[in-house]
């Protein structure tokens, strides 16, 4: 049972990074019922962003944030703007073409500009610990990352709540035409939305690129399991993306005691699909 401890707690800390990997994902499918193939590669944008200030500046990964967010609000409201808005409400193949081949040029463009090589955002809280007794150890920087994830969560359940942008995004979500009629730009809210979730993406690239290893072809990794989360959780559902997070890191790293690390994903999916069949809509989901 000890030896079960640490996994047990690096799963449940693990699970808020993975909960903001995928807020950005779920809130645009909640809002606009759109799935955003392309928001993997846009989170390993942010961390690559990160990793240029780093690198030529000398800054703190975490003071990158403070840059990072606003430029990857432009880049979120700019993709949805100019981009999917265009196409939206014209079935569901042409957003997934627009969001896939968006997803095939930022690969290949991080590439030609970082080459290949694997890169990370180096911090202190990397190797620290506290000792919790025993074997068991708390990792400083999986405590972070799950203490961050919890505070964008709030946040945003917050800002969707208390404020007018918030409340319009909510009703453009809930009934287009009716909001049409009330007088939201829908167009414009939805462009907004997206940006608020590239604002989450751009949190979940700094976390993840001081947490792991990244190159340029990380994203789709990253994208599968936002996918996990959510369906998880429940489509759409803030709160269910905690607890999807929470389910699938545990699932991966107690499989991975058990069976070997070669195993991890795989346990963590079969889980995935244990959840779809006993409630498809998810642990939070709406029929």
């Amino acid at each position: 049972m000890e030896d079960l401890l640490q996994p047990m707690l690096n799963g449940l800390l693990l699970g808020g990074l993975y909960a903001v990997i995928a807020i950005g994902m779920t809130t645009m499918f909640g809002i606009v019922k759109l799935v955003n193939l392309a928001h993997g590669d846009l989170m390993i944008l942010g961390s690559y962003l990160s990793l240029v200030l780093v690198s030529w500046l000398g800054f703190n990964p975490f003071w990158t944030l403070l840059a990072v967010v606003p430029v990857m609000f432009f880049v979120g409201f700019f993709v949805q703007g100019f981009l999917l808005n265009r196409v939206l409400g014209k079935e569901m193949e042409p957003p997934l073409l627009v969001a896939f081949g968006l997803s095939i040029i930022l690969q290949n463009l991080l590439l030609l500009i970082f080459t290949p090589d694997a890169r990370s955002l180096m911090t202190d809280l990397s190797i620290k610990t506290i000792p919790l007794g025993g074997s068991v150890n708390l990792p400083v920087l999986y405590f972070v990352d799950f203490l961050i994830g919890c505070a964008v969560i709030l946040v945003l359940h917050l800002f969707f709540k208390n404020t007018y942008i918030g409340r319009a995004i909510r009703a453009a979500s809930d009934d287009e035409i009716g909001a049409r009629l009330m007088g939201i730009n829908t167009k414009n809210i939805y462009a907004y939305a997206m940006g608020i979730a590239m604002m989450t993406a751009a949190v979940a690239g700094v976390l993840v690129g001081m947490t792991f290893t990244f190159y340029p072809h990380t994203g789709p990794q990253y994208l599968i399991i936002a996918f996990g989360v959510m369906i998880i959780g429940g489509l759409g559902s803030m709160k269910g993306c905690l607890v999807g997070g929470i389910i699938l890191a545990e699932a991966q790293l107690i499989g991975a005691q058990f069976a070997g690390p070669g195993y991890q994903l795989l346990i963590g999916y079969l889980v995935l699909l244990i959840v779809l069949g006993v409630r498809p809509q998810g642990i939070f989901g709406k029929v």
